[in-house]
């Protein structure tokens, strides 16, 4: 299952999730620039300095999909070198449609001998529990995992996300719901591979969505760039065997970004400045954990 896969590695390397998102005019020359082949070059290297270093890499589809056909090949190329390279790979693509539609997007990520295979991709499930069954489906049979969007970290989450609902915000209502999915995916490590989007820009949120559920990991985004700090990220963990464990904090700009990466005038300067954002962000991570 997906969930003991993740929190084995986790408890070797630090809950890090590095994120590869190609965003516009950001790709150095070095790698050709912001073209199809360029961020192919750059997100495959971007999983080579991940190796060994995180548990999980987290490609953003979107990034990949503006370069059209060319750019969902760099995709696959990334998810290939991922896969070779030992690391799980969780595809940030927020997929969320009617049955039929969620059945196209489940076999594009989730199905054996997929087009782009994940190990656990990002849905919505504000169209309904019926649009994430194709996703749980594919999950049980291939041990894959889904991560739910539920409370999630950009500043207008609270529009729709914090509504009361029967004296419940619309998140804990969402939590509630995947109760039944959470058992269903509910591995031998005692962790479900039905992963909540829970924003380290909402500790509070995350501490009540760990009592709602306490055996989905939680996918944390907002950590870094976004604003928020390592105690915020950690809210909603646990304690484990080797320190505080639930899931995993992603990591983009902070990571992929850092400006030394930015000015780098060399393919080994570049090395050097990513290698040193990711030791420097799991190092943070890390030692929280195990505080």
């Amino acid at each position: 299952m997906f969930a003991d896969r993740l929190i084995d590695a986790t408890r070797r390397l630090g809950p890090l999730c590095v994120g590869v998102d190609p965003h516009a005019g950001r790709i150095p020359e070095l790698f050709g620039g912001d073209t199809p082949a360029g961020i192919a070059a750059w997100g495959m290297s971007m999983v080579d300095m991940a190796k060994g270093r995180v548990a999980v890499v987290k490609p953003q589809a979107a990034l990949f999909e503006r370069h059209g056909p060319e750019g969902m090949a760099a995709l696959q190329a990334v998810t290939a070198r991922a896969r070779d390279a030992g690391l799980l790979v969780l595809m940030d693509a927020k997929r969320g449609d009617i049955g039929s539609t969620a059945e196209g997007y489940a076999s594009a990520y989730l199905e054996e001998g997929s087009p782009f295979p994940s190990d656990c991709l990002t849905v919505n499930p504000y169209m309904g529990l019926d649009t994430l069954e194709p996703y749980l489906s594919r999950a049980e049979k291939n041990g894959k995992g889904v991560a739910v969007l539920t409370r999630t970290s950009n500043p207008g989450s609270a529009d729709f996300q914090a509504l009361n609902c029967g004296n419940t915000p619309l998140w804990a209502q969402v939590a509630n719901a995947l109760a039944p999915a959470s058992e269903r995916l509910m591995g031998s490590s005692g962790w479900s591979s039905l992963m909540l989007v829970a924003g380290a820009t909402g500790p509070a949120e995350a501490r009540v969505l760990r009592e709602l559920a306490p055996e989905a990991l939680f996918l944390v985004p907002g950590y870094g760039a976004q604003g928020a700090g390592v105690d915020e990220a950690l809210a909603g963990f646990v304690d484990g065997p080797h320190g505080l464990e639930g899931g995993v904090v992603s990591a983009s700009r902070s990571v992929s970004f850092p400006a030394a990466a930015q000015t780098a005038s060399s393919f080994a300067e570049w090395q050097a400045a990513i290698a040193d954002a990711i030791d420097t962000a799991q190092a943070d991570l890390k030692a929280a954990t195990q505080a």
